[in-house]
This record gives C-alpha cells, sequence and structure tokens, in this order.
C-alpha cells in the first residue's frame, strides 16, 4: 500500500476501498506525522471515489482523519458519525519526542469543528462523553456511548497449562501479564519497579506480551535493575490469543494520571472474556475502574505507585480465592460487552441515521416536486391570462 493512493478489493461480499500511505517509522515525530498526513490526504482521495454511501464514519484518531469522512459526507450528502477512539491534543502530548502549543491548538479546534458538525458522536465510555461535552463542545443529545469490545466466542477461559505456558515455562509460574500494545499512555515504569519490589518471590514473573514504542525502553530497566522476574514476548496471533490468556494468573492494565476519559484501554475486554483477575493502576474515574467497581472484576491501584501495584499482585498472589471470585465475575462482565452486543449497537445507529437521512431526502423532493408544479400551475394561469 505504500505510495498507492487507494485500492479496492472484496472481503466477504463487502467491496473495500483501502486507503494508502507512508511506510516512515512511528518511532519518531516526523515519521508519526508523516504516517497521518499522508493517511489523511488518501483518504480524502478515497472518498470521492466512494458509491453513494448514508452514513460515513471516522473510526480512527488522531481527528485530522475525521475531516475526510466529513468532506465526503458533504460530498454525497451522507449523515456522518465522529467515533473517537481516544481524543486530542491531550493524547498528543504524551510525545516525548515533540511538543508543540501551535500544534495542540490545531487538533483542539479540529476536534471542535468536528464534534459540531458530526450528526452522531460515539465515546468509548461515560468519562470520554463527558469530556467530549465539556471539554470540546460536543452536543449531549447527539453523543453516546458504544464500548469497546472483546469476542467471547473466541476467547474463553481456560486452563493455565495450555502449549502457550509450557512452551515458555509458565505452567508453574504465577504470572503478572500485560498483553497488547507497549505504549507512551500507560506508563509502564511503575509495573517494572514493582517487579523490582516482588524480586525475592521467586513464583511470581511479569510478562509483556505484545509490541510498542516503549518496549525496548522498559527492558532496558529491567536489565539494568538486574531483574530475572521480568519477561517480554512477541504478539500472539488471533487462533493463540485463549491459550496466552490462560496462561495469566492475574493481569495489568496501566494508564497514566490526567488521561482519564482520553484513553480507554480497550484490552480490558480481552482480559474479561478470558476470565481473569485484574489489577488497574488507572485513576478512580477511568472507564476502567468503574466496571471494576460495578463487576468487582479486579483490584485497583494508585496509578505511578509501584508500592500500591507490588501490594495489590500479592493479595492476588496469596490469596487464591479473592482471585477466583474476581476471575468468574470478570467472565460474566465480558458478555455485557460481547463484540455482537457492541455491533448491534452500531448497526442500530447506522439504520436509524439512514432512514432519517432516507426520510430527509423524500420530504426533500416532495418539496421540490410540489414547488415546481407550483411553478407550472402560476406558469399556466400566467400564459391563458
Amino acid at each position: 500500500m505504500q505510495g498507492v493512493l487507494f485500492e479496492r478489493e472484496e472481503h466477504n461480499g463487502i467491496d473495500v476501498i483501502r486507503a494508502g500511505g507512508t511506510g516512515f517509522s512511528k518511532r519518531c515525530f516526523s515519521g508519526r506525522f508523516s504516517i497521518f498526513w499522508s493517511d489523511c490526504l488518501c483518504a480524502c482521495y478515497g472518498g470521492l471515489h466512494l458509491d453513494q454511501p448514508d452514513v460515513l464514519v471516522a473510526l480512527r484518531d488522531p481527528p485530522i482523519i475525521g475531516l475526510a469522512a466529513y468532506l465526503a459526507s458533504r460530498r454525497y450528502g451522507a449523515r456522518f458519525v465522529m467515533s473517537f477512539r481516544d481524543v486530542f491534543p491531550e493524547v498528543a502530548r504524551l510525545l516525548e519526542d515533540f511538543q508543540s502549543e501551535m500544534v495542540n491548538r490545531v487538533l483542539n479546534r479540529t476536534n471542535r469543528f468536528l464534534v459540531h458538525k458530526a450528526d452522531r458522536i460515539v465515546a468509548l465510555g461515560e468519562t470520554m462523553r463527558r469530556k467530549l461535552i465539556e471539554g470540546k463542545g460536543a452536543d449531549a443529545s447527539k453523543t453516546m456511548v458504544i464500548p469497546d469490545w472483546a469476542d467471547c466466542s473466541r476467547i474463553l477461559p481456560g486452563p493455565k497449562r495450555n502449549p502457550f505456558s509450557i512452551a515458555h515455562g509458565l505452567e508453574d509460574k504465577f504470572v503478572v501479564m500485560h498483553s497488547g500494545n507497549i505504549g507512551l499512555s500507560q506508563g509502564l515504569e511503575s509495573a517494572v519497579e514493582a517487579a523490582a519490589l516482588l524480586k525475592d518471590y521467586h513464583e511470581i514473573e511479569l510478562v509483556f506480551v505484545g509490541e510498542g514504542v516503549k518496549k525496548r525502553a522498559l527492558a532496558d530497566q529491567a536489565r539494568a535493575a538486574g531483574l530475572g522476574n521480568v519477561r517480554f514476548l512477541p504478539y500472539q496471533p488471533q487462533d493463540r490469543l485463549s491459550e496466552s490468556f490462560a496462561a495469566a494468573d492475574v493481569f495489568l492494565v496501566s494508564l497514566k494520571p490526567g488521561l482519564a476519559g482520553y484513553i480507554v484501554p480497550s484490552k480490558l475486554y480481552g482480559i474479561l472474556a478470558a476470565g481473569r483477575p485484574y489489577v488497574a493502576a488507572v485513576e478512580k474515574e477511568c472507564e476502567v475502574a468503574a466496571i471494576a467497581r460495578k463487576h468487582e472484576s479486579g483490584l485497583l491501584a494508585e496509578p505511578g505507585d509501584p508500592g500500591d501495584l507490588a501490594q495489590k499482585i500479592l493479595l492476588l498472589y496469596n490469596d487464591r480465592a479473592v482471585a477466583r471470585h474476581l476471575a468468574a465475575n470478570a467472565r460474566r462482565a465480558a458478555l455485557e460487552f460481547d463484540r455482537p452486543v457492541q455491533v448491534r449497537a452500531y448497526y442500530e445507529l447506522f439504520h436509524e441515521l439512514a432512514n432519517r437521512g432516507a426520510s430527509s431526502h423524500a420530504r426533500k423532493t416532495s418539496t421540490e416536486k410540489a414547488q415546481r408544479e407550483q411553478s407550472v400551475s402560476i406558469d399556466s394561469r400566467m400564459n391563458q391570462e
């Protein structure tokens, strides 16, 4: 796809237009900047070659991608939905290699423009919804919550002793697992510091499964501290997720202070589906904390506090009955966030907007027809006179 503006393909009978872009590295600001803008421009161009759509949806951040959907919706007279995965410019302030108040102002104005123009705004949780309303000027009546999800038919609770845990020598360990993107938003340095506090518990091992821009720095941190209880494994394919998740005794979910509502850690939903307890090092207003409290599916720790995190891990290590109780609750909670439930919510949203668009078009056509008939009638009377 590099160097290609867009290409068409068919997937399960659905026509797909894939926008191209650049192949620069995401590890530096200039690479990310090039990727974002090239993606946006290619998406804008691809939007000129659509069949007549009823609804246009922007599902990706940063918000400049939303401009492509907005422009296409204007071209075709379609409804426009802005579905936020995270919120800028607050998330942009995480960048460690570039900071610009001018860029942040542009991102903020773009976000405010998009929420003003959108027919519907989708947030991942109630805190994000509130941030969009209070901070970006979103219309409360147009702003709704549709959470992320996991496929509960594919990610299932399983035995700890399985091919994945055996292959990596984890079957007899108490595994604290962080699975997914290892990025800038999570503050995972505290997890490595917690592992240092737990190094005398030889059964406990902190395992990172995934990739991301912070992986190398965390590995260097663990190596510098001489920690033999921290391990890094690559992403696992979809067909092995149940096995890798089942290898964990407890999961770790974390988010830096100040980001509640601007980012929602979507890894939680896979953890719930796997029926595993978790320790969430997040602020109390974070969506993850709300789920943990409502469903009693995990423990909360202070974000950025390795001592508190280590203490909560030890609680589950020493009291397996509590861990089993949280795990059972987690699987029950997962059914609320199952993929078919949330896909149905999107379907109903799109169906409503498409029908409203059809009704508006019908009323407009009817009005135009009546105006034409009135004009003909007037012309006819004038001719008779």
